[in-house]
Formats: structure tokens, sequence, C-alpha cells
């Protein structure tokens, strides 16, 4: 693969402010100067579709001969890489508070359809990868997805990369079978123990990597024909020949997708992985990937000192279906538990907070905060979300209940999973779709200009990311109730030289506001993050007037 240009090393901690409405009342969107470093552990996530989010290069939107006519929502729709970048360069990641970037996987995809039970169905989401040293080209080319990768971190944004590694994509006329050495097509997956959740195949033609295997294989066949019609064929090899000199791995079908995968790291120096369908594939495997993915991090990191940009570590978050965090770190095949973080990975995707979100502000807030604080998970990070690209029962199907929505998932202890368009009421529910494809819309970007609605849930998003993101107190402090009627809290945060500490009130009445000030010093400034309206703490509270039923106080720098 192409080496990566030089990133840039801006690191833009202050968020633009969005526009008020002379019709109705806006939250503040200007926020305190605070200097919080950045841990993984205070996970602002935006997770996008890169084909659904937005078209910046219409001149990419048919490759390979992608014209037959999808079934609704299962074509290529045109966004891109172009489109990313633009959303960057205007700030609108910025004014969310969002400080991670996650995309659908940017290998090249089979470059034809199927049609098998759901209508005819290009790859547009990206999980249906032919070769993972190729770009899609339906999203961009490798320059703009470098320059992805360069502008989120100029603007103070870390960026994830999707990976893949348990199938290949399904097999069509145009996109041959691996073979039997790399792959198998049965059994279907049965989920009685664990051999019956990873030795075989998720669903009918998506053909299994045999990940268990310890023999060694050649390439392919399809690829050597890809790579020779391509002109890179000597160059591909040249740089396996020289990955398994250096680590002295076997060439299994594992270690060849060690290689790819961890190109990404060094080709566009990017800070974590999201790793798709962690159960489905051994978890000696997802170890063996986490131990080179941190060696080549630690090289690219040697290999551009100028870089200030750059986490201490490789990041790695697990897509384990099922996995819920009340259960701990393990996860219970039936015959077998297994512990992922101790195999590689910093975060698991808690896939129980959709149905916790049920519950009233407290009983959900403890739950998460005495999980993360006293329990299995005090030593590592759950990552929480709402909805999802496939998950068919989120929390608001109907975006009946967005503002407490947006409220509970980025006010809860862990890690915040925002999916694309849950900040700007994206319909999760399109007629004439078949399956998840209703969950795979374009941005509504048209509703942020036109509906009063949609402009308030984006203010709120805003403002709730930015405090968030300014304050590790939220997703990883202490949580302890101030009152009940009003509803205020507080959460504490002190680790490695960070100090954080703030009051929230939910549910509150308009207008005047005697609010409750523990843990802030007598006669100390506070803030009103929401409204940005100042005041001074005396005989242990705050007295301010806002047009709102949220109150986020901060000491004030």
């Amino acid at each position: 693969m192409r080496p990566a240009s030089l990133l840039s090393v801006l690191f833009v901690l202050f968020l633009s402010s969005c526009n008020s409405d002379k019709k109705e009342a806006k939250p503040n969107t200007e926020t305190a100067e605070v200097n919080t470093p950045f841990t993984w552990e205070n996970l602002n996530l935006y997770f996008l579709l890169t084909d659904r989010f937005h078209n910046g290069d219409p001149s990419n939107d048919v490759n390979f001969n992608r014209t037959k006519e999808a079934a609704k929502l299962r074509g290529f729709e045109g966004g891109d890489f172009a489109g990313i970048i633009q959303k960057i360069e205007e700030g609108y990641f910025d004014k969310l508070g969002i400080n991670a970037l996650w995309f659908s996987p940017v290998a090249e995809q089979i470059h034809d359809a199927t049609d098998e039970g759901t209508g005819v169905t290009y790859g547009f989401h990206g999980y249906w990868a032919n070769d993972w040293t190729s770009i899609e080209p339906n999203f961009g080319t490798a320059e703009e997805l470098q320059q992805v990768v360069n502008t989120a971190h100029d603007h103070g944004i870390k960026v994830l990369f999707d990976v893949v590694l348990n199938h290949t994509g399904p097999v069509t006329d145009a996109d041959p079978y691996w073979g039997e050495a790399w792959a198998r097509t049965s059994p279907g997956c049965s989920y009685q123990n664990q051999e019956t959740a990873v030795t075989c195949t998720l669903v009918e033609n998506l053909p299994d990597i045999k990940t268990e295997s310890d023999e060694e294989v050649e390439l392919p066949q399809a690829l050597i024909d890809k790579w020779t019609a391509e002109n890179r064929l000597e160059e591909e090899l040249a740089e396996l020949e020289e990955f398994f000199d250096e680590t002295g791995l076997k060439r299994t079908p594992t270690n060849y997708f060690v290689k790819w995968l961890t190109d990404y790291i060094t080709d566009y120096g990017i800070d974590g992985f999201r790793i798709d369908t962690v159960k489905h594939v051994e978890e000696d495997v997802w170890q063996t990937l986490a131990e080179y993915a941190e060696k080549t991090f630690a090289t690219y990191k040697s290999n551009h000192p100028e870089e200030d940009f750059l986490s201490d570590h490789f990041y790695m978050v697990g897509e384990l279906y099922g996995y819920t965090a009340t259960n701990g770190r393990a996860f219970n095949f039936g015959d077998k538990k297994v512990d992922y973080f101790d195999h590689g990975f910093d975060d698991m995707i808690n896939f129980q907070f959709k149905y916790d979100a049920q519950k009233p502000y407290d009983s959900l807030f403890t739950q998460y905060a005495t999980l993360l604080n006293e329990g299995e998970l005090k030593e590592v990070n759950i990552l929480n979300y709402l909805s999802s690209h496939d998950d068919g029962q989120p929390f608001d199907p109907k975006r009946e209940k967005s503002m407490e929505a947006a409220t509970k998932l980025m006010l809860s202890p862990g890690g915040a999973q925002l999916y694309y368009g849950d900040e700007t009421n994206r319909s999760l529910v399109i007629e004439g779709t078949v399956g998840d494809a209703t969950l795979r819309s374009m941005m509504n970007w048209e509703d942020i200009e036109k509906n009063q609605e949609t402009k308030k849930l984006l203010a709120h998003y805003q403002k709730l990311g930015q405090f968030r993101k300014q304050h590790p107190a939220i997703a990883a402090g202490t949580h302890k109730l101030v009152t009940v009627e009003p509803y205020y809290f507080e959460r504490s945060y002190t680790k490695e030289g960070v100090d954080d500490h703030v009051v929230v009130g939910l549910d509150l009445a308009k207008g005047k506001k005697k609010i409750p000030a523990p843990g802030f010093e007598p006669r100390s400034e506070v803030r009103d993050a929401y409204s940005g309206k100042t005041g001074k703490v005396v005989y242990g509270t705050v007295e301010l007037d806002t047009p709102y039923t949220v109150v986020l106080l901060e000491k004030l720098e």
C-alpha cells in the first residue's frame, strides 16, 4: 500500500457556536475554555456509514460497472471521503464535541451485487471486502482517505478504522471464492458453544476466513490475478516477503490479515480499530492483531516525532454481539467464558445500554457509575449506544424521545457512540426497505436548515457533547445524587493530575433557579454551560435565571 503523507499537528480544543434563533431560545453553544487532556475513557465517538453521510464528489459514484437497479437503500448512494472532509472542515464534529470518528470499512468491496432474499444489494456498507490492500473507489482515493485522517487530527479528532477479519465478501460471478485453504462456506453458525459460533459462516454466501488454521497458505489466485491486472503484483509480494521475514510469523490466513490491517497504521497514521464480529474469531487471533498493531503504532510514532496528536497506545474497541456490561468483563458462550479485555481490547460496545436507557435518569446513571468504578469493569471501558447500522431494535425507533435519548447517552458514565443522524432525527423507519436497510438512509442535512425541532435537538446534542468532551467526570467520574426533586447530581474525577467536578440538573423549571453547588468552593465563580450564565457560589448554592430545563454547572476558569 502507498506510504502516508505527513499528518498535521494542530490540536483544536475549542468549539464553534451555533446560530441563535430569534423565535425560540437555543442552548448556549459557547464553552468555557478548559485544557482537558484526551482519554479513551472519555470517548465521544461519532459513527457514520461513508456512503450515506455526505456526497462530496459525485464523479466517484459509479465504479466497476455497478449499474444494476438495487433494492431500496441497498445500493451505493454517493457518500464519500470528500464529504467527510467537508463536514470536518465546516466544524460539524467540533460543534458536537466529537473527539473520535469511526466510519465504515474502507477496503475495496466486491464488484458485483447479491440478490439473496433482500433484493439486489451492493457492498455500500463496507463489510463485503474483496481486497484489503485497496481502497474502495466509490468512497474515494487513498489520498483522500489520508486527508480525512489529517483533517480530523487537525481538529483534535482521533480516527478509528473499522476492520473485518472474520469473512470475505460474498461470492459472485465477478468476485471469486478464495478457496478451501482460506475460507469455508459451511456449516452455518448454530451458537451452541464457542466452536459453533466461530468455526462457521454467519450467513449463506459469506465465506468464513479460517482464522483457526495453523497451515501456511499461498495467496488466493483471485488476488494474484487482480494484482497482476493492476500492475502491482511484484510490489505486494515484496511487502509480504518483508513482513514475514521481519516478524517470523507463519504464512497463515490470519497472519496475512495482520499484515494487511496493520498497514492501515503505517499508511495513514490512524489511532485505533473498531473490530467487527469479535466473537466469531478466536480470541488469540485478536491478541495477535493487537500485539502487532501496537508495535506498528510505536514504529509510526518513532518515524513521525513531529506529530503531537497521538495516543499513548493503539486503541481497539470490539463489536461482540450480545455483550452486556452487567455481566462483567467476560462473554459466556455456554461452554466457555472469554474475557476479550485480556486479549487486546480496550473497550467493548455495550449492547445492553439501549434497554437500560428505559430506566429513570438516576437509576441509569447510578447503575453505570457503579459498574465502571466499583465492579469488574473498573480498569476497562465500555461504549454505549442507542442506535446503530445493524441493530433492528434501537432505543427510540420512531424518534419520539430524541431529547431524552440525547440526555441519557451523553450524560451516562462510559463512552458514547453517536450514530449519524441521531442528532438530527434522521428517520430509522423507511417504507419499502427490507431488513437493516431502514437504519441506513442518507443523512438528512436539509432538516437542519428547514426544521425547527431538528435545530433544537442538534443544539441540545452540541451542548451536551461539548460539556462531556471537556469534563471527564461525566464519562468516568464518581456519581452522587444531590437532590431528587428538582433532580441534581454531581460527578467528580481525579486521575493523573486532572481534577474535575460538575453538577448537572435535569427536568428543571424554566426561569429562576437556586442551584445546589456541592464541591465548588464558597464565593467561587461557576458557569452553566447550557445557558452560558455565570454566578457566584453563596452558602452552597448559585442563583441563575435561565430559560432551559437543563443545567450543566462547571467551575469558571
